[in-house]
């Protein structure tokens, strides 16, 4: 009887102890905690999404594919020639461009350099419209572009057809002399060459004209010899 029971029983006992790992039981743990993995995440990444709309990176956090840097172009008399400052400079006339050699101007640190005109004691009314009528009659398709007071004096500034496209004229007026600066805006290059095509003569044949017409002097060097 001791012997049957204990038949029963072993075998149940040798059974458990070399019964392979359950692993039906170890799959299900696994697969319950791994859906609990994507229930995280659903409440996690939307968040996420929220706070990277509202709050963005810095621009400098993220390189741009079309964020190059452009060269700074090398500055040549070509590109210094377009764009030639005019008016008065600390209340003078402004000296001629090194970059432009169809200018004559009075100050003295120009270049191509003249001397003032100087009006005639003979010469009644206003200087200033007087010079405007002489260039109205002597220059081509003439346009008076300012006219305005300074200190003692008044500046006016004309365009008038050139060589090669409108030319500026600007004189100031102070006393019995009058400053000018006779320009090209439009300076012209042959290639390969850096050098500008052109001379002062042509202004200063034009200022000439002017100042006969005004009956005004116009020293020189010649008329000093």
């Amino acid at each position: 009887m001791a012997f049957g029971i204990s038949a029963r029983l072993l075998p149940q006992v040798t059974a458990k102890q070399n019964s392979p790992p359950n692993f039906a039981a170890t799959n299900a743990e696994h697969h319950q905690c791994v859906s609990k993995i994507p229930s995280f995440w659903s409440k996690v990444l939307p968040l996420a999404v929220a706070v990277s709309l509202v709050a963005p990176l810095p621009s400098s956090a993220i390189p741009s594919l079309n964020s190059k840097s452009s060269p700074v172009a090398p500055m040549t008399p070509f590109s210094q020639s377009k764009n030639l400052p005019t008016g008065l400079q600390n209340g003078k006339i402004r000296p001629c461009p090194s970059v432009n050699p169809g200018c004559v101007s009075t100050n003295p640190q120009s270049s191509s350099s003249a001397f003032p005109l100087i009006i005639s004691q003979n010469s009644s009314g206003n200087a200033i419209m007087q010079l405007q009528d002489a260039i109205l009659k002597t220059q081509k398709n003439a346009k008076i572009q300012v006219v305005e007071d300074i200190p003692d004096g008044k500046y006016l500034q004309a365009e008038v057809d050139g060589g090669f496209g409108r030319d500026v004229l600007e004189f100031l007026v102070k006393g019995d002399s009058v400053a000018y600066r006779a320009m090209a805006t439009k300076v012209t290059y042959i290639y390969p060459f850096t050098t500008a095509f052109g001379d002062s003569k042509g202004q200063e044949e034009r200022m000439k004209m002017i100042a006969e017409e005004l009956g005004w002097y116009a020293p020189s060097l010649d008329s000093m010899d």
